[in-house]
C-alpha cells in the first residue's frame, strides 16, 4: 500500500496563528535563485507571519549557494562548504558557521553532501551603529553557559553580544531530563531547528513531540517550553530578534 495512504493524512506537523511545527515527513524541496546543485526546504517565512526566513540547503558534492540580498546566518548541519567571498577563503565543517552582513557578495560551495541551516533578515539600522562585519565562527570554540545557573543546560552564543547585531543565534544543549525553569513569553521571535535527540515542546497551549530534525516557529509573546526525554542529550539551534526597541 502506498505510504501515503496507509499515513491516512496523518503528520506531526501544524500551523496555527502564533506558531507552526514543521516535521521531515511535510518537507517539500524547491530550487531557490542562486542555489545550483542543490534544494532547500524553506521552514519559515514572511509568507507565514514571521520577520525573517529560515530554510535548509541540501547540496549534491560541488553545489553552490550564491550571496543573498539581506543579512545572511549560515550553520553547517552536516559535510562541508567552501565559504569564498571578495576578501577570504574558509572551509567550515560541521559545526561551523558564517554571518555573513548585507550586500557582501560570497559563495558556499560543498565539498561533499552537505547540509546548511540558512537564516536571512533585512537589517534594522541603529542609530550611531555600524552594521557588523563578515563573522566565521566553530561552535565547538564557543564556551557554553549554564543557563540561569543550570549545568545540565548549556547555552553557546554563536554571535556576539553587541547592539550592532540586530538578531542572535544560539546552540541549546539539554542533558536528558534537563528543562527550562519556567514558561517564557516575550517579545522575541523564534526559529528552533532541533538537531538531535528530542523531547517535550510547549509551544502556546500545545505541548507536542519533537525530535531531531523537526522545526519549530514562535511569533512574538507565544508561551514557550521545552524539557528533553529520553538517554541522549537534546539539543537545537535557535534564532531570534534581538537588540531592538519594539516601536523599531
Amino acid at each position: 500500500m502506498h505510504n501515503g495512504l496507509h499515513q491516512l493524512g496523518h503528520t506531526r506537523s501544524v500551523n496555527r496563528r502564533d506558531h507552526l511545527l514543521q516535521t521531515p515527513d511535510t518537507f517539500v524541496r524547491i530550487a531557490l535563485p542562486g542555489l545550483q546543485d542543490g534544494t532547500a526546504v524553506v521552514h519559515v517565512s514572511p509568507a507565514a507571519g514571521a520577520g525573517f526566513t529560515q530554510y535548509t540547503v541540501e547540496f549534491e558534492p560541488g553545489g553552490t549557494l550564491g550571496a543573498a540580498a539581506a543579512q545572511r546566518f549560515v550553520y553547517v548541519l552536516e559535510g562541508s562548504a567552501d565559504l569564498a567571498t571578495d576578501s577570504s577563503f574558509q572551509t567550515l565543517g560541521a559545526g561551523g558557521y558564517a554571518y555573513l552582513p548585507s550586500g557582501v557578495e560570497h559563495t558556499f560551495a560543498a565539498r561533499d553532501k552537505t547540509r546548511l541551516a540558512v537564516i536571512e533578515k533585512e537589517y534594522e539600522p541603529l542609530d550611531g551603529v555600524v552594521e557588523p562585519a563578515t563573522l566565521i565562527g566553530k561552535e565547538g570554540n564557543i564556551a557554553a553557559v549554564g543557563l540561569m545557573g543550570d549545568p545540565d543546560l548549556e547555552v553557546r552564543s554563536l554571535l556576539p553580544d553587541a547592539m550592532s547585531f540586530d538578531f542572535a543565534v544560539n546552540t541549546m544543549t539539554y542533558q536528558p531530563g534537563a528543562a527550562l525553569s519556567m514558561v517564557e513569553v516575550h517579545v522575541m521571535e523564534h526559529g528552533c531547528l532541533m538537531l538531535a535527540g528530542g523531547g517535550i515542546y510547549r509551544v502556546s497551549d500545545a505541548w507536542y513531540p519533537v525530535t531531531a530534525g523537526d522545526f519549530i516557529w514562535m511569533a512574538a509573546y507565544c508561551p514557550q517550553w521545552f524539557g528533553a526525554i529520553g538517554k541522549q542529550p537534546a539539543k537545537y539551534l535557535i534564532y531570534k530578534n534581538w537588540n531592538r526597541h519594539p516601536l523599531g
